[in-house]
């Protein structure tokens, strides 16, 4: 590959994943600015990578790449924080493109309450639109798992949103 090819390559790559990553790191480490040094570290990896080796599963590679970069992050960071304190981030523009931002941020608050595989692995499919392969190379799971862990996610989700109109009728009466 040409080195304007490959420089075109990256682009792309970058113009087409670079949001969704960011969304992700941050989630992942809870902390914008340094969610942004592991994307960065992220396509810095890509640029250095053969093309050939990444071609055909680029999302899956960055994301891979970024989930062990915010791993060892959070390792180096864990003698200051416990790993459960990570909160979920959630982009600030999400609420924007849904026509019902309460319902949303209902639903968001319900996925922070979710054990963090559940919330991994529904950021990944709803978030970064990402298939359940893909989701499975990126998490080390099975397919199945990654499968059964959204399944439980949003059925707790859909059970906790039916609920939710039944407890406003019992506080007003």
């Amino acid at each position: 590959m040409s080195p304007s090819s490959k420089s075109s390559w990256i682009a792309e790559a970058l113009e087409r994943h670079e949001q969704a990553l960011l969304r992700y790191a941050r989630w992942a480490v809870g902390d914008l600015d340094r969610a942004r040094e592991l994307v960065q570290e992220t396509f810095l990896r890509l640029c250095k990578e053969d093309p050939a080796r990444v071609e055909g599963h680029v999302a899956q590679w960055l994301f891979t790449v970024c989930r062990n970069l915010a791993f060892d992050a959070r390792r180096k960071a864990s003698r200051m924080t416990p790993l459960d304190d990570v909160e979920i981030a959630v982009a600030p523009d999400l609420d924007e493109r849904h026509d019902d931002g309460h319902a949303l941020g209902r639903i968001l608050a319900v996925v922070e309450t979710l054990p963090r595989n559940q919330r991994e692995v529904i950021y990944l499919k709803f978030q970064a639109d990402l298939s359940y392969k893909e989701i499975a190379a990126i998490t080390q799971l099975s397919v199945s798992n990654v499968g059964f862990l959204i399944h439980t996610a949003v059925r707790t989700i859909r059970t906790h949103m039916q609920s939710e109109p039944e407890r406003k009728l019992r506080k007003l009466s």
